[in-house]
This record gives C-alpha cells, sequence and structure tokens, in this order.
C-alpha cells in the first residue's frame, strides 16, 4: 500500500497555498481535495475545505471535517472556533457553545468566539451566560482597538457588534436594577432615587456632572452628596472612641514592628521597584517601601493579626466600618518606610471616606488631597474623600505609621448605604464572571 510522503505532497499543498494567495478559490479547492484524497486526515485540506462547504451551506459535511481536525490537534483554538463556527449554521446551538468555550479556554482573547457564544447562549434561552458573553465580547475587543467604531468593526459584524452591545446596555441595566428593586419595594422609589441616578451614571445612560473638577471617582460616582477633601471630625461621633484608643494601639503596633518586616506585606503587592514607578518613589538611597499589616482587606478577615493586637480589633469592630461582601471593610497599619513618597492617584468610589489615626508621626511627613496638603497629628484622627487625587509622603530618616480604615459617606442614609452594598457586589459578581479586574 502506497503511503504519500510529506516530500510528494509538498508541490501539491504549495500550489494550493499559492492559488489562495492570487485569490483563485476553485483551484485551491481543487488541489486541497486531491491532498485529501491521499491523506484523509491532513489538518489543513480538511479546514479549508470545511469552509467552503460551509460556504455552501453544507453545515454537515464541514463538522464532520472538523471534527476529525479537532481529535487530531485538540489544543489548536482556530479548530474549535471554526467547528463551533460550523455547528451555529447547523443549528446545534448547545455543542457549539461547548466548541467555543473550548476555543476560549485555549485563547482568552478571540473576542469573535465570544461573540459567537453569546449568540448561541442567548439562542438556547441562557440570557444571563448570554450577557456575560457579550459584554465580555466587547470589553475583550475594545481592547484590542477593535470595535469602537464602524472604521474599526468589519462591515459584515457590525450588526452583530451593535445587537450585542444593546443587548448588553439593556441586561446590565435589567440585572443591576433588579438588585436595588427589594429595597425600593420596601421604602418607596424616592429612597433609591439617588442611588438609580449613580447606577445611570456608572452604566453610561447619565453624565456625572461632577461638582468639582478635582474628583474623579475610578469606579462609582454618587451624585448629590457635597464634594469636599477633607471632612469635619464632628460628623464622625465613633472618631471619639478611636483617638480614645490611641495609645493602646500604638502599643499594639510597637509590638508588631518588634518582630520583624517580616510580619508586613507589600500594600501593593509587591516591592519590585520596576512594577511600583508609577506609585511610589524615593527621596533617599533606599527603594520606596509601602508595607501594611491587615487586619481586613477586600472584606477577607485576617484572624492571624486580628489576634495579634486584640484592642485594636476590638476598637475597629465597633466602628460603622463599610461592610461589602468581598470588598469591605478595609482596615489597616500603613507603614511608610523613610524617604517613600506615595504618588498622586484616586480612589473608586465617594461613597465611602478614608480614615487615618495617626501613631507613629515623624517631621516631613504630610498628606495632600486636592491640592491641600493637612500634617498628621498623632492620635487626631483625618477623614477624606479619596476620590480627589491624593499623596503621601515621609521625608524624614523614620518610619511613619497610620491606622487606616474605611467608612461610609456620612451623607449616604443607611437605605442608600444599604443599596450601594448589595449594587457593589453584584457588580463584582458580574465582572468576576466576565473575567474582568475588579475595580473596587
Amino acid at each position: 500500500m502506497h503511503n504519500p510522503t510529506t516530500d510528494s505532497l509538498g508541490p501539491l499543498r504549495q500550489r494550493a497555498r499559492a492559488a489562495l494567495e492570487r485569490d483563485d478559490v476553485a483551484a485551491a479547492e481543487r488541489d486541497f481535495s486531491r491532498l485529501l484524497e491521499q491523506v484523509p486526515e491532513d489538518a489543513e485540506a480538511l479546514q479549508f475545505l470545511a469552509a467552503r462547504h460551509l460556504s455552501r451551506g453544507d453545515a454537515g459535511r464541514a463538522v464532520d471535517m472538523l471534527g476529525t481536525v479537532s481529535r487530531k490537534q485538540p489544543d489548536n483554538a482556530s479548530v474549535w472556533y471554526q467547528l463551533g463556527s460550523a455547528q451555529m449554521a447547523g443549528g446545534d446551538f448547545a455543542t457549539a457553545a461547548d466548541s467555543l468555550q473550548r476555543a476560549l479556554e485555549r485563547v482568552p482573547r478571540m473576542f469573535v468566539a465570544r461573540l459567537r457564544l453569546g449568540i448561541s447562549l442567548q439562542q438556547l434561552g441562557r440570557e444571563d451566560d448570554a450577557l456575560v458573553a457579550y459584554f465580555s465580547a466587547i470589553n475583550s475587543a475594545q481592547a484590542q482597538g477593535r470595535w469602537l467604531s464602524d472604521q474599526t468593526t468589519p462591515p459584515g459584524m457590525r450588526e452583530a457588534v451593535k445587537f450585542a452591545m444593546s443587548y448588553v446596555d439593556i441586561g446590565r441595566h435589567n440585572l443591576f436594577d433588579a438588585v436595588i428593586e427589594p429595597l425600593r419595594q420596601k421604602h418607596g422609589a424616592g429612597a433609591l432615587e439617588r442611588v438609580e441616578h449613580a447606577l445611570a451614571i456608572y452604566l453610561g445612560e447619565k453624565p456625572p456632572n461632577l461638582p468639582d473638577a478635582r474628583q474623579k471617582p475610578k469606579f462609582l460616582y454618587f451624585p448629590d452628596v457635597p464634594s469636599q477633601t477633607f471632612y469635619a471630625q464632628d460628623r464622625f461621633p465613633w472618631h471619639r472612641d478611636l483617638e480614645a484608643a490611641t495609645e493602646t494601639i500604638r502599643e499594639e503596633l510597637r509590638e508588631v514592628l518588634n518582630q520583624g518586616a517580616d510580619k508586613l506585606e507589600p500594600f501593593l503587592g509587591t516591592h519590585e521597584p520596576e512594577a511600583l514607578y508609577t506609585h511610589l518613589s524615593s527621596s533617599g538611597d533606599e527603594d520606596a517601601r509601602w508595607d501594611a499589616f491587615f487586619f481586613y482587606r477586600h472584606g477577607d478577615r485576617y484572624d492571624n493579626h486580628c489576634r495579634r493586637c486584640p484592642k485594636t480589633i476590638d476598637t475597629l469592630d465597633a466602628m460603622p466600618l463599610v461592610r461589602i461582601r468581598e470588598h469591605g471593610p478595609e482596615a489597616l497599619f500603613s507603614v511608610l518606610r523613610p524617604g517613600t513618597h506615595i504618588l498622586p492617584h484616586r480612589g473608586v468610589t465617594n461613597t465611602r471616606l478614608v480614615t487615618h489615626l495617626p501613631l507613629i508621626v515623624p517631621s516631613d511627613c504630610a498628606l495632600r488631597v486636592g491640592g491641600e496638603t493637612h500634617v498628621w497629628e498623632p492620635g487626631r484622627c483625618v477623614t477624606f474623600d479619596d476620590t480627589f487625587e491624593h499623596e503621601a509622603w515621609n521625608d524624614s530618616d523614620q518610619t511613619r505609621v497610620v491606622l487606616i480604615v474605611d467608612s461610609w459617606n456620612p451623607d449616604l442614609t443607611d437605605v442608600e448605604q444599604q443599596a450601594v452594598s448589595d449594587l457593589v457586589a453584584a457588580i463584582g459578581d458580574f465582572n468576576r464572571a466576565c473575567e474582568l479586574p475588579d475595580a473596587t
């Protein structure tokens, strides 16, 4: 029995490829068909001929051919994508969704595959899953400079992309509006008006119309509350208890510091200078270093740390901290090493504010918010809105430490705080399903 060699098939394959280069599809099809007669499982020939069958409406034949290739090349994302597209053309949306998922597992940035996945899931009646797929497709495409306009969208895809965008706009609004509906039913529509306005701004349905140009929240802007950099202490009755505990908290802090820097962790997740140059700078010979000893981080409680500082955590747990599933509270000892400058940056939302209780404050240390400078006073709380650009520095030769806690903006009602908690958690869930970074 004759088995053709790679060398003997070379000229045939080259002729087929050359025909494609000069757009002679018919000649390419003839040569690939001859090649397939000699090697029935040749992947290149099968993929090309499957596309030709699909163009003529023979989805079944295309699926058969591509199924052969997928078994031979199970890690080839383009094969799974092509197979999924053929299965969609044949009306087998369930199997198509599985094939497209396999393509995306191998190459997550295939935004056209995500778009087709959304179509398949919608056809299957899986509306929530389709919403995630469409939103992920749009975000992935736009992150790569595509689907930003008609000019960056192929003509044959424009209607499908516009449909996906409309589907996402309606779907996200309905999804997040449903989150606050129980509170609306319980407390009345009037109690949620500002929350609805905030949601509309987040979704891009309304402009933020920020009253202060210095304020630019990265995630969620809550409208119709005063915009200000620093807040008066009389807005926070719990400041008195926190300040009264200063010496006790400082004693526990010193025990932590005495046990060495290895008990701390980098606030930004790394100490590598090349990863931090946009966040930190140093005025001395040593690298900039911003460390943390967390009690709560994104809502997670650090039990070992809490046990080491029992009086501190008792004080914190008696405070009205922001509690949002997988997001808050946030509470820590913030340890700024000598010569370190935290460069200007902005926070995510004005629904919560940041409070510092200064514990160890050398000279030449300060905080600047919205261009207004504040010099820490040991044992005296300062609260500010971090959606204004802010920075902090330690130009001394000693370590500076403040206790940082997040609390609700006092201009939100209890109902609004609950609604924001529910919304932020739901947005986080949705973004995680879409494999997006969490902005909060």
